[in-house]
C-alpha cells in the first residue's frame, strides 16, 4: 500500500511540475495565447489532486471536501460580487450600454447557479421538473462552459501581474484611453504613464518612451501630447519621449509605434504599459503585428476591474479563431450530457 501511495504521489507530482513548467514557459515566450490561460486552470486542478494524493484514507475525503466547499463558497460569491461591482460602477461611471456588462453577467451566473441547484434537487428526486429537465440541464451547462472561460481568463490576467521581468527594454509603448476635460489625463491614464516611468526608472539604460493616442471629437489635445506633458513635468528628458498622435485604436496604438520604432531601429526589446485588464489583449494584437513585447499591467480601481475584465473578454471571444475553437469545445463538452438526457 506504501508503494502504491507513493508511485501515485510521485506520478501526480511529476505531472503537476511538467504542467506548471509548460504554463511558465509559454507565459514568458509567447504570452498572448489563450492555450496558457487553460493551461493554467489545469495546472491549479491537477495541484489540488496531487495535494490530495499526499493524504490517506478519511484524511484524503476531507481535504477534498473542503476544497470543494472553497470551490462552492467562491462561485456562490462571484455572482454576488459582479452585481455589486455593477451597481456601484454605474452609480461613479456614466451611465451605458458596456457599464451594465458586469451587472447583466451576474445576475446570468446567479440564475444559472439557482437552475444547477433545481437540477439536482431534480436528480435526487426532490422536485420533479418534467420536460423542463433537459432543457434545465442544458442551461446550466452553457452558463458553466461559460462559467470556466471567463474564469481561466481571470485567473490567467491575475497570473500576468505576478510574472517577473528582466528590466532590459529600449522602447515603451503607453496605450491612452481618454481625456478627461479634453486635456488632462484620467486617473486610469495617469496610472499607466506612472507605470510607464516606473519601467523607466527600473532601466539601467534608459528607454524610449512612446505615448500613444490621437486626439478624440471631444479632445482639446492629443492623448499622446497630454501624457507627453506629464512625463516631461515628472522629470524625463524630451529626447527620451516620442509622442505617437494618429491612433484612435488599439491596433492602432501598436502599428504606429511599431513604425516609429522601426525607424529608429536599434535592439526591439518592447513593453507594452496599459491597464491590467487590457494588457492580454495587447500582447495579442502586437503578435499579429508581427512585434515581440512584454506587458505591463498598471492598477485598476477594484469597482471597475470585474466590468473591463468582462469587455476584454468578450473581445477576444469575437476574434474568429477563437470562436470558433470555443464553439467546437462547446459542442464537444455538451455532446455526451445531452445524448444521456435524450435517451
Amino acid at each position: 500500500m506504501i508503494a502504491q501511495f507513493l508511485e501515485t504521489s510521485w506520478m501526480t507530482g511529476l505531472l503537476c511540475a511538467a504542467l506548471w513548467g509548460l504554463t511558465f514557459l509559454l507565459a514568458v515566450r509567447r504570452p498572448h495565447l489563450y492555450l496558457n490561460s487553460l493551461l493554467l486552470t489545469l495546472s491549479l486542478m491537477t495541484t489540488v489532486l496531487f495535494a490530495s494524493s499526499l493524504f490517506t484514507g478519511e484524511a484524503r475525503k476531507s481535504f477534498l471536501l473542503v476544497c470543494f466547499w472553497i470551490l462552492s463558497l467562491l462561485l456562490l460569491m462571484i455572482p454576488v460580487l459582479l452585481i455589486i461591482s455593477g451597481i456601484q460602477i454605474l452609480r461613479r461611471e456614466s451611465v451605458c450600454l458596456r457599464h451594465f456588462l458586469s451587472l447583466a453577467l451576474g445576475i446570468v451566473i446567479g440564475v444559472g447557479e439557482v437552475a444547477a441547484v433545481l437540477y439536482v434537487l431534480h436528480l435526487w428526486g426532490t422536485i420533479h421538473l418534467g420536460v423542463a429537465g433537459p432543457w434545465l440541464q442544458f442551461f446550466v451547462l452553457t452558463v458553466l462552459y461559460c462559467s470556466f472561460l471567463l474564469l481561466s481568463f481571470i485567473l490567467y490576467f491575475i497570473f500576468l501581474q505576478f510574472l517577473p521581468h528582466t528590466m532590459r527594454f529600449n522602447y515603451v509603448i503607453i496605450h491612452g484611453c481618454g481625456l478627461s476635460g479634453g486635456e488632462r489625463l484620467t486617473r486610469l491614464l495617469r496610472d499607466r504613464v506612472e507605470k510607464a516611468i516606473e519601467i523607466y526608472n527600473r532601466c539601467e539604460i534608459k528607454p524610449v518612451i512612446i505615448p500613444s493616442g490621437g486626439q478624440g471629437k471631444d479632445e482639446k489635445i492629443s492623448e499622446a501630447r497630454a501624457m507627453q506633458d506629464y512625463l516631461l513635468s515628472r522629470g524625463i528628458p524630451a529626447e527620451h519621449v516620442i509622442p505617437e498622435d494618429r491612433s484612435a485604436s488599439t491596433a492602432e496604438n501598436l502599428r504606429f509605434s511599431k513604425a516609429i520604432i522601426d525607424a529608429w531601429g536599434g535592439e526591439k526589446r518592447i513593453a507594452l504599459v496599459s491597464s491590467g485588464f487590457h494588457i492580454y489583449r495587447c500582447l495579442r494584437i502586437a503578435h499579429q503585428q508581427g512585434m515581440k513585447c512584454t506587458g505591463f499591467g498598471s492598477y485598476t480601481a477594484l469597482y471597475f476591474l470585474p466590468s473591463a475584465l468582462i469587455r476584454e473578454f468578450i473581445a477576444i471571444f469575437l476574434n474568429k479563431t477563437f470562436l470558433v475553437c470555443a464553439l467546437l469545445g462547446y459542442c464537444c463538452f455538451l455532446t455526451p450530457f445531452l445524448m444521456a438526457a435524450f435517451r
